[in-house]
């Protein structure tokens, strides 16, 4: 790290703005909006739909082995073994919390706007969401799953819960070893830094992953299927952004920092999130920069890849505000013990679906069925604009990791707050990544 972060005042030298990574993915974004709405025939042509798989592709080909080294690193330097438990129960307290009121919020907004009540859209067709029932793992496949088959499988799959819970196990292994395991430890130091340094690499393709991903979204569904449904996707949206400014606005104030200012610190990660609809597309650089930002390397190898499977605020809207939508829609009454066995479901099977494509669809499958099996086939009621609802999910994810991980940062009282507000107060330059992997 560059150590006059914390004492330098003076304001980072501002990049001119055709070199910020996120003008150029906001650039990008814009430009696969009327590539898509004009040229829907260009954009669908598989050579730009590979423009945003690819980029997605390579960000996934670095997440397992950071945050292997993360965890693996963080833990090996801690000295009491207690800590890592105690700074793992603490993170899941905060996900549980936090989770409740999302879904919570999701249900008293879908109560108050009634976004599905006199719904005239075509008939349920149970074919078309065939594919997502029956996926969802109960709770003890889910546990299980967590135990990789072998080491290698793991990293392979990109399973992150396989993956931490070897670097965990691992972690430890190196902390007993003790002045002994001062080799690996150094190893695994440099290995992370110089992911870091492929991160940086890749991350000047993200406009063009962002361009390929909005102009196939654009093109495909048309803007027309943006328009259709819009008041679902308007109060989700607003809904979302609730709880990011109360609630996570409230959470981030008693911790000390203001959440306006975070979500301009990580805008860049936002923006990709957006063009891409990936919130994985951002994890190895949000947990760079939230080290950056005085978040000490063991919270962040701890936090934030267990929040990605274990916080997941914006599904968890989704899915209470999907469920009361398509009940309204279908002119299904759901009873006070019915919207309360919503929390109850949803709580769980956001966790049983981690780690599967679809995810968000999926688990609201798996709710709709445990809540009234009439609901499933109202789903094919939200299946064309599910795409643009998993922009807002993913952008609700990561917002709420990020601020999980400045919290449980400050409740494990490793915050460093000079680089916190160097960070916030942009005294230093967020995006210069490469700054970061050079003097680390």
């Amino acid at each position: 790290m560059v150590t006059s972060i914390a004492t330098d005042p003076a304001p980072a030298e501002r990049k001119p703005l055709y070199k910020l990574l996120y003008v150029q993915v906001l650039f990008a974004i814009v430009l696969g909006v009327i590539v898509g709405w004009l040229f829907p025939s260009f954009a669908t042509n598989e050579w730009v739909k590979a423009m945003g798989d690819g980029f997605i592709k390579l960000i996934k080909m670095v997440i397992t082995p950071i945050i292997f080294c993360t965890v693996v690193s963080g833990i090996s330097h801690i000295q009491e073994a207690k800590k890592v438990g105690r700074v793992a129960v603490k993170a899941l307290i905060y996900f549980e919390i936090v989770s409740t009121f999302a879904l919570v919020l999701g249900l008293m907004i879908g109560n108050i706007v009634k976004p599905g009540a006199g719904f005239s859209g075509a008939a349920a067709n149970a074919d078309a969401v065939k594919q997502y029932t029956g996926k969802a793992q109960s709770s003890v496949e889910f546990v299980l799953h967590i135990i990789p088959d072998s080491v290698v499988g793991a990293f392979a799959r990109g399973d992150v819960l396989q993956v931490l819970l070897f670097a965990i196990l691992f972690g430890f292994a190196l902390m007993a070893l003790g002045e002994r395991g001062h080799t690996v430890r150094a190893l695994v130091d440099d290995m992370a830094h110089a992911i870091f340094g492929v991160i940086s690499i890749v991350m000047k393709a993200a406009p063009i992953g962002a361009f390929g991903a909005m102009a196939y979204t654009i093109g495909k569904y048309g803007v027309g299927s943006m328009v259709n449904l819009l008041g679902l996707i308007a109060t989700f949206y607003v809904t979302a952004l609730l709880f990011v400014l109360v609630v996570l606005g409230v959470i981030a104030r008693m911790a000390g920092f203001s959440i306006f200012k975070f979500l301009a610190y990580i805008k860049e990660e936002l923006l990709i999130v957006l063009g891409t609809s990936s919130s994985e597309s951002a994890l190895p650089s949000l947990m760079e920069k939230l080290e950056r930002l005085g978040c000490s390397k063991s919270v962040v190898g701890l936090v934030v890849p267990t929040g990605y499977s274990f916080n997941l605020d914006g599904t968890n809207i989704y899915m209470t505000l999907a469920t009361l939508f398509i009940a309204q829609a279908l002119g299904i009454d759901l009873s006070f013990g019915q919207q309360v066995t919503i929390l109850l479901v949803a709580m769980l099977t956001s966790k049983g679906a981690s780690g599967i494509s679809g995810a968000g669809f999926i688990t609201l499958a798996a709710t709709l069925a445990s809540v009234d099996p009439r609901l499933v086939p109202g789903m094919a009621i939200v299946l064309g604009i599910d795409k643009f609802m998993s922009e807002c999910r993913a952008l609700t994810n990561l917002s709420g990791n990020g601020v999980a991980c400045v919290v449980v940062s400050w409740w494990e009282g490793e915050l460093d707050r000079q680089k916190l507000e160097a960070g916030l107060n942009r005294r230093v330059d967020p995006t210069d990544i490469e700054t970061a992997v050079t003097t680390g």
